[in-house]
């Protein structure tokens, strides 16, 4: 009992604490959901997908670097296991237990996600005007800049066109990938707890059992 209650302090103080923050959506909820949020499953972790026009009004630079792209799929994770070119036990380790940093991988989509990832696990969500808002605040303060404001460009990313960027935060075994894009759900306006999202399966399940409508 005693160790079951220390985990579960560990989650509370752990558990939507840490750069980025969630960004609570503002306005009226029940305005028009007209824009699609998609979650895009990759086994152990997902990935967000939005429209690209959407993210570009609030980090040009991605327009600058991503021209043509129609959505934009974004992961984040740990500096050295997300970046590696092979997958091990110490890289694995490493990103549990010291990890050295966060860094987001940003694919350029000329299709909707249901298309560009046709075998994969795709779900999605309608936003209105202000969870769309909040959702691209928390993704913008997602990445981390220099002196001058400028996004830090790392190497280039694993599928696709795509790029790695140097990313706000610390990965830990309370701060996963998961867990990242459970608080860019809630500041989506969904209301979803983020402490106990880990698993891919987990993020998966709740957008598919509290889904959204697009309003036609």
């Amino acid at each position: 009992m005693k160790a079951a209650g220390l985990l579960f302090v560990l989650f509370a103080i752990y558990g939507c604490s840490g750069k980025p923050y969630v960004v609570e959506p503002g306005g009226d909820a029940d305005s028009p959901r007209t824009s699609r949020l998609y979650v895009v499953s990759h086994g152990w972790h997902v990935g967000i997908a939005i429209a690209a026009e959407e993210l570009n009004a609030v980090i040009p630079e991605l327009e600058e670097r991503f021209a043509g792209a129609e959505y934009y799929e974004i992961g984040w994770g740990d500096e050295g296991f997300y970046q590696a070119p092979a997958i091990t036990i110490g890289v694995t380790l490493r990103a549990i237990v010291w990890s050295r940093g966060a860094v987001l991988h940003v694919v350029a989509l000329p299709a909707s996600p249901t298309e560009y990832f046709p075998v994969s696990r795709v779900v999605h969500t309608c936003l209105n005007t202000e969870e769309v808002e909040s959702l691209a605040r928390y993704l913008s303060d997602s990445f981390s800049r220099d002196g001058d404001g400028k996004l830090l460009e790392l190497k280039r990313g694993l599928y696709g066109n795509s790029q790695f960027f140097d990313g706000e935060g610390r990965y830990h075994l309370l701060n996963t990938s998961n867990k990242w894009a459970a608080k860019a759900l809630k500041s989506a306006g969904m209301d979803i707890s983020p402490t106990f999202k880990l698993t891919a399966d987990s993020v998966m399940g709740f957008v598919e059992d509290n889904r959204n409508d697009c309003t036609l």
